[in-house]
């Protein structure tokens, strides 16, 4: 039976444009400019810590003292006020009725915050979320992804991914996964799809109604 690995932010909770909006007004105090529309497509499924390293090496500066807990901070209370899940994925995840885990790069509690808030919680068990805080490389490496198969007792071949990002689609791809590529999150430009699957997904969807007819096909062929 396939597993189904869903990231989390973009994919189970609308989180990606907040997260840009965030990280673009607490750059600017800071006096890096980089608008929000601009922060989604370039940090959608990339790490916090990855992100702030880019963020350093391309101005080459260093970001000062506290800045990720503030950011970390001003984040928490954008979810607690405006976090929704993704139109459509409870019905759509338990329609499915297959084994299921998070693969995300946001922190362990982050992933938990934000389905608890989406009330999405009773979906994944805690034995179920996997960050990629607990790899050595975060998307668009494969690590999360083997390391999540690992975990579920899953071989990559029998695992579906369903990812909003280029990072991670990359990643599922390079572990040998099938990919499902998600663009219904409100950060996802009119590109998006065509950026999915330059990346390698193997079928896109734009709402969480296509999911299961989506899956069924990737079973099919496999």
């Amino acid at each position: 039976m396939p597993l189904l690995i869903f990231d989390c932010d973009g994919v189970l909770v609308d989180s990606e444009y907040l997260f840009a909006r965030v990280a673009s007004e607490c750059l600017a105090e800071i006096g890096i400019a980089i608008d929000a529309g601009e922060a989604a497509r370039r940090f959608a499924g990339v790490s916090l810590k990855d992100i702030l390293a880019a963020v350093e090496r391309e101005r080459g500066l260093a970001l000062p003292a506290g800045f990720e807990a503030y950011l970390i901070s001003r984040e928490d209370e954008a979810y607690a006020r405006l976090l929704e899940p993704i139109a459509g994925v409870r019905d759509a995840i338990l329609s499915i009725g297959l084994p299921r885990c998070v693969a995300s790069s946001s922190l362990p509690d982050r992933i938990s915050e934000s389905l608890v808030v989406t009330k999405l919680d009773d979906l994944f068990g805690e034995e179920a979320r996997f960050s990629t805080a607990l790899v050595a490389n975060g998307k668009p490496a494969p690590d999360i992804f083997l390391y999540a198969a690992q975990h579920m007792r899953k071989a990559p071949e029998a695992c579906i991914v369903v990812e909003d990002s280029v990072p991670g689609v990359i990643g599922g791809v390079a572990a040998g996964m099938r990919v499902v590529g998600f663009v219904g999150g409100r950060h996802c430009g009119q590109d998006h799809g065509q950026r999915l699957t330059a990346a390698g997904a193997h079928i896109v969807i734009a709402e969480m109604a296509q999911l299961q007819p989506a899956v069924r096909s990737l079973i099919a062929k496999s």
